[in-house]
């Protein structure tokens, strides 16, 4: 009973288009930020390496670095304020959660790319 009321009122907030990405690929995330009176749009670039939670509450985490120093943000899947999540390049991984990626620096940090079969028709 409580889930069913719980569901129905979380529906209302889903998005309708959920992006298709996976734990490993790279992507861009546009966000909206709020200054003051003032309205601009932020892009988040770098790593998927966790995913986690369902409906209403599936968030996933980006990692990136900048100069030697590693960024991680937390982004709500269904937030108004995640405009965007473009897929750019899809990494090829063995686990679900890729902390491991957090003591490495410099070229260690690239995951090999995933390649997908293309059939070559003559």
């Amino acid at each position: 009973m409580k889930t069913e009321i719980l569901e129905a009122v979380e529906s209302k907030s889903l998005k309708k288009e959920v992006p298709y990405f996976e734990i490993g690929d790279t992507v861009e995330v546009s966000c909206r930020i709020k200054e003051g009176d003032k309205e601009r749009i932020q892009v988040f670039a770098g790593t998927v390496i966790s995913r986690r939670g369902r409906g209403i509450n599936e968030m996933f985490t980006v990692r990136r670095v900048i100069g030697s120093e590693g960024v991680e943000r937390i982004f709500p899947l269904h937030s108004p304020n995640v405009i965007s999540v473009r897929a750019i390049r899809s990494g090829k991984t063995r686990r679900a959660k890729l902390y491991f990626l957090r003591e490495r620096t410099g070229k260690s940090i690239r995951l090999p790319q995933k390649h997908t079969k293309h059939t070559i028709s003559r």
